[in-house]
């Protein structure tokens, strides 16, 4: 055997082996994923019940619902998302297509990846100074909707920049050598082309909103009154789902109704998840 077929035996050699290793690595991860959500659904969702589902909680009544809890989280999510989005994707639009002090935009990129990693009792803190006291909101969903607000900021920010970025820089200079604005060509060219992106944003985000509790305990409160409209909710304190099976858990050890509410939480992040794939292609196919 000569040098060359020696080094392409080494070659083959290293190409199977760290192939195997990415094949088993990706193996362990859906295992993990696959044993942590049959556990999860296995355990709750024989807890699952629709006295659960369609009442709320009563000492005097003995009984236990989590109604206002699924509401609570769906204003919460629609709330945060309704702000959120808008800003986020206008900040990465402007950051990636307009600013031009590179300056600027590497104190604005170390300002977003430093907001994301801050542990979220830190924005509990904050938001229940702030929001709560200073602005007078007082602990209420509209206290929490806003510090998640600030949360999930910097993910859309910093996903949506990402995805801006791996539009070819020739898609641009074509639309705009054929005379299309700067704005038309945006719109028409750039967001469609890294819609992708944003909705990979929308998505880390709704896992956070739904899965926080921490900063929510500070915020929104605990409550479990259903409200006559949305206007009242988020006037009022309001505990989400995290927030409620932390409460059913930690101070009370119902730990069937802890899994019946985990097992909840994950259908709907799933539910939420594949609506914002459908909307993504959806909005896709007309641009």
């Amino acid at each position: 055997m000569n040098e060359i077929e020696k080094r392409s035996a080494k070659r083959r050699a290293y190409d199977v082996f760290f192939r195997t290793i990415v094949y088993l690595s990706a193996a362990v991860t859906v295992g993990l994923l696959v044993v942590l959500i049959g556990y999860v659904m296995v355990r709750g969702l024989p807890h699952v019940t629709w006295q659960l589902l369609s009442t709320a909680p009563s000492a005097i009544k003995g009984t236990i619902g989590i109604l206002p809890n699924i509401l609570n989280t769906l204003y919460i999510i629609l709330f945060t998302l309704l702000i959120a989005l808008p800003l986020g994707v206008g900040a990465a639009v402007y950051l990636t297509e307009y600013a031009t002090n590179k300056r600027l935009i590497a104190v604005v990129e170390f300002a977003t990846e430093t907001l994301a990693g801050i542990p979220s009792i830190i924005y509990g803190l904050v938001g229940m100074l702030f929001f709560a006291q200073m602005l007078g909101f007082k602990t209420s969903l509209l206290s929490g909707g806003c510090t998640l607000v600030v949360m999930i900021l910097p993910t859309i920010i910093r996903t949506t920049q990402e995805s801006l970025k791996t539009v070819p820089q020739s898609y641009r200079e074509g639309a705009l050598g054929l005379g299309a604005t700067k704005w038309h060509m945006i719109r028409t060219i750039v967001l469609p082309s890294s819609l992708n992106g944003i909705i990979t944003g929308c998505i880390l985000s709704i896992g956070r909103i739904v899965g926080e509790s921490a900063a929510l305990l500070f915020t929104a409160g605990v409550g479990t009154v259903v409200a006559d409209n949305i206007i009242k909710a988020f006037s009022r304190s309001g505990g989400t789902l995290s927030v409620a099976l932390y409460m059913y858990v930690s101070e009370r050890g119902e730990f069937d109704i802890g899994f019946a509410i985990a097992a909840i939480l994950m259908l709907l992040v799933l539910l939420i998840n594949a609506a914002a794939k459908l909307a993504g292609k959806q909005l896709k196919n007309k641009a």
